[in-house]
């Protein structure tokens, strides 16, 4: 009976679609190697979906949710309809590509698990008429497609034999997505030939692109040919978005902070509380929503220390043999780096004796796969920023302040809750506002010399360089008043204090409570 069934399929598959319909664009037959091949990865896919629900052919269905081209319901698979819930900012990008006349393939780069995937296919769902969605790390298997010729009819003949009423292709109402493209190089160039063809929209998603030791690198990069766009876990906007706090409320901070008038105690109050929730939860979709739905910190910790073993199990599996065990050293040094009074990352921290030459290859995988920011000195406090940065002088930061708080010792989370923050307070508070400038999109930069200035961040701000102070509670700004007293020198005449204080002003210093740090967006 099986033969029978694939037999019917690829012979529907030639002449039209499952309905019986007629395909709208004819394609020459493919040579006899071609056949062999799709015939084989189709038995092995047949295996798959024997396992699996039975097929549809649209997202249309509210209670159900198709990927890999099979059913599941949502009710059934919990996490997957959490994480689609949580709004997100990458909605507005993806519709401002969707309005692009001559878009070109998408992009999305991000680290594991920050919901690159339910957004793409939440957003393709809404959007198009028919959705191919392929998994290539779940099944590799479908790099076969794209191992022969990159010519689109092919492409579109090989998903359609291997996929069946799943790979539905219409000319503007279709779009193909590539999931974990990393693991296909020759899905990543023919995006080229996607482009110049232009019937179908191609979105790809990729957790380690470009990571040293991951995979081969594609014959050729589609430079020119595709649109990239850089996907982070959830922002502390994001996060209130997911507890509730709605636009009205941010606009009144917004206004707050132009007028530089204080925050209602009321509202000042809860927005404290909801950072402190921030700096424990961080930003990992699948954490934010156990968050919202139990306020379960136990499991919301489980959950952030599933996803470290898993960055440490990335570092151990892909990275090249030679580095593997340097990358994980340099990830677990983080916490000790950042509790040192002269936070600049140390390799002899990482490993006594050990030097740049060893381990500057093992921090820039970690960066390249997503996982953490440096954050670099500058040789002098002017504009531009970039050009006067020390490139072997830097600090690192978690790229998400709650995976960070999970590397820290048990009982760290309650002492945050309750605000007390002990010897950690100046690291955690710095990687929160670490966090919120670089998933902002800023690049990260602090002042630090060896007469004893030193100031946490400095940024572009309104046009003029800008001196960022975090204090976990209170504190002086020594530092900072002195670069202020000598414009001359420094070329600095404003500077802001977060801490825990209200809007307020003292001549050049601009204080705000920490919360408002997401707002500093004006370049």
């Amino acid at each position: 009976m099986m033969p029978h069934r694939r037999k019917m399929r690829r012979s529907r598959s030639r002449t039209g679609d499952m309905r019986g319909n007629p395909r709208r664009r004819s394609i020459c037959p493919p040579p006899l190697h071609t056949v062999k091949c799709a015939t084989i990865v189709c038995r092995k896919v047949e295996k798959q979906k024997e396992k699996s629900l039975e097929k549809v052919d649209s997202f249309r269905d509210n209670s159900l949710e198709k990927v890999d081209g099979f059913v599941y319901d949502r009710e059934d698979d919990r996490a997957r309809r959490k994480i689609a819930m949580l709004k997100r900012k990458i909605e507005q990008r993806l519709a401002e590509w969707k309005n692009t006349a001559n878009r070109k393939p998408l992009i999305i780069k991000g680290c594991r698990q920050c919901g690159k995937t339910f957004s793409v296919l939440d957003f393709a769902k809404k959007n198009y008429k028919h959705v191919v969605y392929l998994n290539f790390f779940e099944n590799p298997d479908y790099a076969s497609v794209f191992s022969g010729s990159l010519e689109i009819d092919n492409i579109v003949m090989m998903l359609s034999a291997l996929l069946g009423s799943a790979a539905v292709f219409e000319a503007g109402e279709t779009v193909l997505i590539l999931d974990e493209i990393q693991d296909c190089p020759e899905a990543r160039t023919a995006l080229k030939f996607f482009r110049i063809d232009g019937r179908y929209d191609v979105i790809g998603t990729g957790s380690l692109l470009g990571v040293k030791g991951y995979g081969r690198e594609p014959k050729s990069i589609p430079v020119g040919f595709e649109t990239v766009i850089d996907m982070y876990p959830l922002d502390f906007e994001e996060f209130l978005w997911a507890n509730g706090v709605g636009a009205p409320v941010i606009e009144m901070l917004k206004k707050s902070l132009e007028a530089e008038t204080p925050v209602p105690d009321a509202l000042h109050s809860r927005m404290k509380q909801l950072l402190l929730q921030y700096v424990v939860v961080g930003g990992m979709p699948d954490a934010v929503q156990t968050f919202v739905d139990t306020k379960q910190m136990d499991e919301v910790l489980r959950i952030q220390r599933d996803i470290v073993r898993s960055y440490e199990d990335d570092m151990v599996k892909y990275a090249e043999r030679k580095d593997k065990s340097r990358i994980k050293e340099c990830f677990q040094s983080i916490p000790k780096q950042l509790a040192k009074e002269n936070k600049k990352f140390q390799y002899s921290v990482v490993k006594k004796g050990s030097t740049a030459a060893k381990y500057a290859g093992s921090l820039q995988w970690i960066e390249d796969a997503g996982i953490i920011s440096r954050c670099y000195n500058l040789s002098i406090t002017e504009l531009p920023l970039d050009g006067n940065a020390e490139e072997d002088v830097f600090k690192v930061y978690m790229k998400d302040c709650g995976l960070f708080v999970s590397m820290l010792e048990d009982g760290t989370q309650y002492d945050i809750l309750q605000g007390n923050l002990y010897g950690y307070k100046g690291a955690i508070f710095e990687n929160l506002i670490a966090d919120i400038f670089s998933k902002m999109g800023r690049k990260l930069y602090y002042f630090h010399k060896d007469s004893g200035l030193e100031v946490d961040f400095v940024i572009r701000y309104k046009g003029e360089c800008t001196l960022v102070e975090v204090k976990a509670s209170t504190g002086n700004t020594k530092s900072t008043k002195t670069i202020l007293r000598h414009p001359e020198k420094y070329h600095v005449s404003s500077a802001i204090k977060l801490g825990d204080y209200n809007v307020g002003r003292a001549d050049q210093i601009l204080t705000l409570p920490l919360y408002m740090a997401f707002l500093l967006r004006t370049l």
